[in-house]
């Protein structure tokens, strides 16, 4: 299998069950476990929500000043699994991660509910918060900030494309005889293989 088959095959086949899992009711399909380490190699993981993919890789957003945000800055490399219960099935994906461009980050932003955008200003994403009633009082003087025009996206609001090396597709099967199937690449070339359980 040539290289561009391969990625075209994971990328498809990755299609075909996300398209699959967002018709099973659950109720985010797009979520998924972002696992980063910091400098020093300490691993973290947090759920985010997958909010694109195509052949250059897997997109989600978040505040830079996040923590996430501090250790893809320090450790350009991330891992993905988007698990779905009901399907039975989940797709892992390793690589390293750029930032979207400015458009893209502004396309994203234009479709974010109001109140989303409103909350990416107020949050200190990360930071130690004295009480809930700061962070409520913050939210109502943004709003008021904003009130009658569009809310600007925020200088340290982006997103991060994950860019895929290793593409893992896994589905449970009886005796615990799991389905394993890897895409990866080497060098500049994409292989095809299967994996024990």
């Amino acid at each position: 299998m040539t290289q561009a088959s391969a990625l075209e095959e994971a990328l498809e086949r990755f299609r075909e069950v996300f398209e699959r899992a967002q018709q099973v009711g659950l109720k985010e399909p797009a979520a998924m476990t972002l696992a980063t380490c910091d400098s020093r190699g300490h691993p973290t993981s947090r759920i985010v929500l997958l909010r694109g993919f195509d052949e250059r890789g897997f997109v989600f957003y978040t505040n830079s000043q996040s923590r996430k945000g501090e250790q893809l800055a320090d450790n350009a490399r991330a891992a993905l699994c988007l698990f779905w219960d009901a399907l039975e099935e989940q797709v892992r994906v390793e690589g390293d991660v750029e930032k979207v461009s400015d458009a893209e980050n502004d396309a994203y932003w234009d479709r974010r509910h109001r109140e989303s955008q409103i909350g990416a200003w107020v949050s200190s994403q990360s930071s130690v918060l004295d009480r809930r009633e700061t962070l409520e009082r913050e939210v109502k003087e943004m709003t008021r900030r904003f009130e009658g025009q569009d809310v600007p996206r925020p200088p340290h609001w982006h997103g991060y494309r994950v860019l895929p090396r290793r593409i893992e597709f896994w589905k449970s099967r009886p005796a615990r005889l799991h389905e394993r199937t890897v895409y990866e690449k080497q060098n500049s070339h994409w292989s095809k293989f299967l994996l024990y359980p």
